[in-house]
């Protein structure tokens, strides 16, 4: 079984490179080995579209976002994203593993 992954983009970055944006993603998916279950494509009117992007992975299941490069996610890697899944740079082939936070209680020695 394949693992799950999502596209993300935004229209008003790829511009009239949408369609072929699009193309790559699902391209580069597959080549990966994953099986895309939806592109996610936001505009600058889109309320919240990280937060939307979040929920769309948790729903799917999605261990990895695909999106063209950085600046679809804003100028900084989202840390909420990195925690929630991998993210795959199109255009440079970069992994952004997800990072797990530990939280361990203290020990009590008696």
């Amino acid at each position: 079984m394949k693992p799950t992954a999502i596209g993300y983009l935004r229209s008003d970055i790829s511009g009239t490179a949408q369609n072929w944006d699009e193309i790559r993603i699902r391209s580069l998916a597959k080549r990966y080995g994953y099986d895309l279950a939806k592109t996610i494509v936001c505009t600058p009117r889109t309320s919240d579209p990280i937060t939307r992007l979040i929920t769309t992975a948790h729903r799917t299941a999605a261990e990895t976002v695909f999106t063209p490069h950085l600046a679809h996610l804003g100028t900084e890697l989202p840390n909420a994203l990195i925690r929630t899944c991998d993210v795959i740079t199109v255009n440079d082939e970069n992994t952004y593993a997800r990072t797990y936070f530990v939280f361990a209680s203290p020990t009590v020695i008696t």
